[in-house]
């Protein structure tokens, strides 16, 4: 029998991780054992499980003793799932909740090619996280698509969710390869990180999900886009919310970053030209974000709002 380790990371978000961890244990499993690792990434309050949770599903909780990104904390539960014969490995947002089947329908998927590397949901919107709230009707609300599937804008170096603030009518319903994964919930074969290695510490967050992917993508892995697994995103519930001083370091940052890593080299030269100009005219943590990537200060860096 296969087995799954479900990794979600907590900071300072221990009501949306009690929520995140109530429907994981919903989780049909019929042909494969699932494990969750919780990974606290040195939150001030010491994360304990509600008294009145009874998980049928063995969890593992690691207190990090620093708060190591993104990257950096899913890594440590990804190195416990390797050492402990996983097969698959989920990375699960802990602001989402999940339907029963979506990892019973990613891994049937998976199981089918050895080369499907990456398996990613459907995702939509939590109710009242939507974008553009009034723009829905009251049977709307809850069905507003945040991801299904998505792709990278080389000229801009922006990726793009595939029918982000659509209603779902099931014009997204095939499943097919995409070209970037979303770290929010995608699951791995333990071949790819064998292969590849694990996230990218440098990013510390935002961008290093697309990293993994190109890297998987490289050696010859795909990532596909299954549509009957589905899940549901408190859009930036555990990130200080959409244009948080937070997103500007680490989004400006880690865009050049990524950036100059893998763009075309008339992108790189457009993102040249946007730094010089946000160095002057950008906010405040956007000009932080670019000094400190001319001077390799990566990780954590100069952010230190933990």
């Amino acid at each position: 029998m296969k087995k799954v380790f479900i990794l979600i990371l907590n900071f300072e978000s221990r009501e949306n991780t009690m929520d995140c961890l109530r429907s994981v244990d919903k989780t049909i499993s019929k042909n494969f054992s699932v494990n969750i690792v919780l990974i606290d990434n040195n939150s001030k309050e010491n994360f304990y499980l509600d008294k009145d949770f009874k998980s049928r599903i063995p969890i593992k909780i690691i207190k990090n003793d620093s708060n190591l990104g993104f990257s950096g904390g899913n890594n440590v539960g990804i190195k416990y799932a390797l050492e402990n014969g996983t097969d698959y490995v989920c990375l699960l947002n802990s602001d989402t909740t999940v339907d029963g089947f979506f990892l019973e329908n990613l891994i049937k998927i998976g199981e089918t090619n050895d080369r499907y590397g990456i398996l990613v949901p459907k995702i939509y919107f939590a109710k009242d996280f939507e974008f553009h709230k009034n723009r829905y009707s009251g049977n709307e609300i809850g069905n507003v698509l945040w991801y299904a599937g998505g792709e990278m804008d080389w000229a801009n170096v922006i990726g793009h969710h595939r029918g982000v603030d659509e209603v779902d009518n099931g014009q997204f319903d095939e499943i097919e390869e995409t070209e970037i994964a979303t770290g929010c919930c995608m699951v791995i074969k333990k071949e790819v990180f064998n292969k590849i290695g694990f996230l990218d510490r440098k990013y510390f967050l935002y961008y290093e999900d697309a990293d993994f992917g190109i890297r998987a993508k490289r050696n010859k892995y795909k990532i596909i886009y299954v549509p009957t697994s589905i899940i549901w995103h408190k859009n930036a519930g555990s990130a200080g919310g959409s244009g948080s001083v937070l997103q500007d370091y680490y989004i400006t940052r880690n865009r050049l970053l990524f950036g100059f890593k893998y763009a075309p080299i008339r992108s790189k030269l457009a993102l040249f030209k946007e730094s010089l100009f946000l160095l002057f005219r950008g906010r405040p943590w956007q000009k932080r974000g670019i000094v400190d990537f001319y001077m390799s200060k990566f990780g954590r860096g100069s952010y230190n709002d933990f």
